[in-house]
């Protein structure tokens, strides 16, 4: 009986050469599926990285700056993207599966048109609630979790006003909204979408591992950063829910790896059967 051949991922790294922990997150999932996944990862900020439409499954990182920017890298890496959807709509041959991540999640949002990109008034930033509409509700990367849910939130920049028009002829679902603020009069930024069977993304950052997180944070000048920028109270409530296993450790074994498994076995995504 001959091998089954493995599938391929490529990891797009949107982190311009800034030192972060996101990206390592993210290989250390990759690597737990080794047996059934070859990947590579594509420094596309910092050097230029695209890589071909021959891979099975890519995710594509968070990183730093704004999303609008028009640098070097900004159209073939849209290119790509345009290209594995357009493989797609193909009704024969296998299907790309893309999943993205924070930053990218709003450079292909702003691509589709999807909504307004804008800087926030302030940061957001902590282990925030992520609360599910009904789409999200009964979509496979989101399975089990309940609602509201916890993850990683770091962004200076945010999705709003949703061109719902542009949504409908995309087929796209909004999966999940900010945490609702009563005090304040703003709209609530779109955290998670559902571009189509293959294609979905998220606002926040659900490769966000607890354990080398706590570290990083405990690390004095990293705490020291925190608490300067964001108060005392915001840092010990950070700390608290990456020590509680229904909360950020949750989000993170259940996300990627939901979206990795239904790449390697496609299912129907249930809001699209």
């Amino acid at each position: 009986m001959s091998k089954e051949k493995k599938k391929t991922l490529a990891v797009l790294d949107m982190n311009n050469n800034v030192p972060n922990q996101g990206l390592r997150c993210i290989v250390e999932i990759v690597e737990k599926y080794t047996s059934s996944i070859d990947y590579q990862v594509f420094d596309v900020r910092g050097k230029n990285e695209i890589p071909d439409t021959s891979f099975d499954i890519y995710i594509s990182s968070g990183g730093p700056g704004s999303p609008l920017d028009d640098a070097e890298w900004r159209k073939p890496y849209l290119d790509l993207m345009q290209h594995l959807w357009d493989i797609n709509k193909q009704d024969t041959g296998a299907k790309k599966h893309v999943f993205f991540i924070c930053y990218s999640f709003q450079v292909i949002c702003d691509y589709f048109n999807l909504g307004e990109i804008k800087p926030r008034k302030s940061t957001s930033f902590g282990i925030l609630r992520v609360h599910k509409t009904q789409n999200g509700k009964k979509d496979i990367v989101l399975k089990g979790l309940p609602d509201p849910y916890f993850a990683v939130d770091s962004r200076d920049f945010q999705l709003i006003q949703p061109n719902l028009r542009v949504f409908k002829q995309h087929g796209a679902k909004i999966l999940s909204l900010e945490k609702i603020r009563t005090h304040v009069e703003l709209e609530r930024a779109i955290m998670a979408v559902r571009f189509s069977d293959e294609f979905v993304g998220t606002q926040y950052h659900p490769e966000a591992e607890p354990i080398s997180m706590e570290k990083h944070f405990k690390k004095e000048e990293n705490k020291k950063k925190v608490i300067e920028s964001f108060g005392e109270k915001k840092y010990n409530q950070m700390i608290f829910r990456m020590n509680d296993p229904d909360k950020l450790e949750l989000t993170y074994n259940t996300i990627l790896p939901l979206f990795i498994n239904n790449a390697l076995q496609p299912k129907l995504v249930e809001q699209h059967t």
